[in-house]
């Protein structure tokens, strides 16, 4: 095994024989599976080797208020389980949607990016971000649920389920019978408790179009905005608020910018982008309250040690919940990270529940770990996952590589668009490579083996290839490490051997 220092001096010799190009310099800082009885659908192969043909109480024949497949939830992973439905002949007629929102399904990002632009910059607007574009794929409006046979049930959420009978009840009073029912339930914001302000006038949370158009709607009218939480939301709610020329401060009780994943020289590069584009970051601080006026309205944001931000807007950006709610009683939880725990084919423990995306815990075969993934690139996989194993003789468990991302600055006039793309796992030591403009990776080594790997402003092709390179190298057995480092630094143009 190589040891941090000798990694260190080999690819301090080797950068010397390196082409580095566009300036960049090669430097190196200091810096349980689950054994799951069948799902408890039984099925028969005499039609076909590959369908599943189900022999529930529900089938073709059911009265108006039976269903074969249900889909709860309107997100991200309920649009691409309904395509995957598609794809296997088995949506018409027998698929039915049931969501709280009055959309249907659409791809969540881009509600914190390019749905928050200003007028003036072209912001996204339904139906150009419905499932499944990001991907990609056709854009499923509410018309190609139609055409497809799609039962779609909007804004009347599922409130009980029975899953020894196999129905579920709405909140309008309306019984589904199920075969096979798929919960896609996603999260919900975390919101600070009332008692300290969480509910006033003028203070947002960010979960679906009717959160952003709410906030939307402030942005037009506010002057100072305070966003509360340094990762994800933070970041990406405070690169548009700026396009807004709004006074905008970011807090969060962390040392540096999204600490879950940056380093604190990787989150250092961003920082200074932020404030060199106007945002102010109150780290290490903790909150008290929120301030309100006589009218009710936000004011402010007072700290533990006393101070208090002006804001005329908040936006509360710390994190989500899977959102169990009438299932929790029914199914097995995860009491570490929380949501429905499936095995590898998203199967609960109930026969015929199944649970994907966000709200599933699920076992992690690279890494092997149970963990929830809270990402439209596993809401994308888990579903199409799900569906594959249900509908046919798929029998393999579901092998994720961890990928998150995130886009910033995009809009018109910007002076530097941002993208990273992240995949594995970042655990060990870090090792960064390379500067901020025009493009850094960052590496992630433990026990000799290499766990994660993120690219800071690549091209469109090299973000296509990069996934392709990470599962193929984060695989590799012990003393690959530098050769891996080196290979993805050549494909990703940032050095030519």
């Amino acid at each position: 095994m190589r040891s941090a220092a000798s990694f260190r001096r080999s690819m301090s010799t080797i950068s010397s024989s390196m082409s580095i190009k566009h300036g960049i310099s090669l430097w190196c800082p200091q810096s349980p599976s689950l054994n799951r009885q069948n799902s408890g659908v039984v099925y028969s192969r005499t039609r076909s080797l590959h369908r599943r043909n189900f022999v529930v109480s529900a089938s073709s024949s059911f009265a108006n208020e039976n269903r074969e497949f249900v889909i709860v939830g309107g997100g991200n992973a309920a649009g691409y389980a309904a395509r995957t439905f598609v794809e296997h002949g088995m949506a018409d007629g027998k698929l039915c949607i049931v969501s709280k929102e009055a959309y249907a399904p659409y791809e969540r990002p881009a509600l914190t990016k390019g749905y928050l632009f200003p007028l003036d910059k072209k912001p996204a607007r339904l139906p150009g971000f419905h499932t499944c574009v990001g991907s990609g794929g056709e854009r499923q409006t509410p018309d190609w649920y139609k055409e497809k046979g799609i039962e779609m049930i909007y804004e009347d959420p599922v409130t009980t389920i029975d899953a020894k009978n196999q129905t579920l009840t709405t909140n309008s009073g309306k019984i589904l019978k199920y075969g096979a029912l798929i919960v896609a339930t996603g999260c919900t914001a975390s919101r600070f408790p009332e008692k300290i302000g969480g509910n006033l006038h003028g203070v947002h949370y960010i979960r679906d179009v009717a959160d952003a158009d709410s906030l939307i709607s402030s942005l037009g009218k506010a002057q100072k905005v305070v966003i509360v939480g340094g990762g994800y939301i933070g970041m990406e709610v405070a690169a548009a608020t700026v396009a807004w020329n709004l006074d905008t401060t970011v807090i969060f009780p962390e040392n540096h910018l999204l600490p879950r994943l940056f380093t604190p020289s990787l989150a250092q590069k961003y920082e200074e982008l932020y404030q060199q584009n106007g945002v102010k970051l109150i780290k290490g601080a903790s909150i008290k309250s929120l301030e309100s006026g006589p009218d009710g309205n936000v004011t402010g944001v007072k700290l533990e040690n006393g101070s208090t931000i002006e804001a005329d807007l908040v936006v509360i950006g710390i994190g989500a919940k899977p959102a169990v709610g009438p299932f929790e009683k029914a199914v097995t939880l995860n009491s570490t990270v929380g949501g429905i725990e499936v095995d590898g084919l998203f199967r609960s423990n109930v026969p015929g529940v199944f649970a994907i995306g966000d709200v599933a815990a699920f076992p992690l075969k690279m890494y092997d770990r149970i963990t929830r993934v809270e990402h439209v690139d596993h809401a994308r996989g888990s579903a199409q996952h799900c569906v594959k194993a249900l509908l046919t003789a798929q029998t393999h468990n579901y092998d994720y590589l961890p990928y998150f991302y995130s886009r910033v600055f995009e809009y018109e006039g910007s002076s530097r668009k941002v993208w990273w793309q992240f995949f594995g796992d970042n655990v060990g030591e870090a090792i960064q490579i390379g500067n901020f403009d025009p493009k850094i990776a960052t590496f992630w080594l433990d026990s000799g083996k290499l766990k994660g790997v993120l690219l800071e402003s690549g091209s469109p092709e090299e973000f296509q290839l990069l996934p392709k390179l990470a599962r193929e190298l984060l695989y590799r057995e012990k003393g690959r490490v530098y050769y891996g480092i080196v290979f993805i630094l050549r494909e990703v143009r940032m050095c030519n051997m």
